[in-house]
């Protein structure tokens, strides 16, 4: 017999207002032995109400839908696992929302990630990227790959400038902090910063969980927009 069961599998939601759309991501999904869609949505409405009845590892979620888009359904399940985890659950236990743009025409992008989005990833990309994505955001981190990072610098440095964050914020972050903070919006792993900075990734994992925690942070995709908004980090530096 083995000496442990195979691991559950990752279990999605789909959220798209087209269906020829959602029948693809079922397919692509489900051909994956390790992801299993259960069940799909064609408003942002129903992407919330699926979510708390299906209580999914990871939704897939389009920005533009009818009746309530993706970035109002976003903010209702980020509310729903605040709560959970209030009652009880581990942080970071709820639903990881992943969102599936065109970018260019989606300008919603940096609102989806401060409301707690896991992460993005473009409608034309490869289908072995999106199964990639999902499982990256399953697991907590955000997928923030340096191609998808560099489009979304060059989308950033031509915003009007934002309110700066909590100057207390800024001041409690350490050299090393700030160092790390760099390199996560640069888009690298923990993996490619411990190899950067020669320390240990269980060094860079007790940094990054530093940093979540004086910046009110989500993830690692919220940690992004604030060292681009706080100017921590300059576009173009990375």
């Amino acid at each position: 017999m083995p000496d442990h069961a195979p691991a559950d599998p990752i279990r999605v939601l789909i959220a798209d207002d087209e269906a020829l759309v959602r029948a693809g991501f079922r397919i692509l999904v489900d051909s994956a032995p390790d992801l299993t869609v259960v069940g799909e949505a064609g408003t942002g409405g129903e992407a919330v109400r699926l979510t708390r009845q299906l209580r999914p590892d990871v939704v897939l979620m389009d920005i533009r839908m009818p009746v309530m888009d993706g970035l109002e359904a976003m903010q209702h399940i980020a509310a729903d696992s605040r709560k959970t985890t209030a009652d009880g659950d581990l942080p970071g236990s709820g639903p990881h929302v992943l969102i599936v743009t065109t970018f260019d025409q989606d300008e919603h992008v940096f609102r989806a990630l401060r409301n707690g989005a896991g992460g993005f990833i473009l409608k034309d990309s490869p289908p072995e990227q999106l199964l990639h994505a999902i499982r990256v955001v399953a697991h907590g981190d955000a997928l923030l790959t340096p191609s998808i990072t560099r489009r979304m610098i060059n989308a950033f440095a031509r915003r009007p400038a934002a309110p700066a964050p909590r100057a207390d914020a800024l001041s409690a972050l350490t050299d090393r902090e700030r160092e790390v903070l760099g390199h996560i919006a640069a888009g690298r792993s923990n993996a490619e910063i411990a190899a950067v900075l020669y320390v240990s990734i269980a060094t860079v994992k007790t940094h990054v969980g530093r940093l979540l925690t004086k910046l009110e942070a989500r993830d690692r995709a919220q940690l992004v927009v604030f060292a681009y908004e706080s100017g921590t980090v300059v576009p173009g530096t990375h």
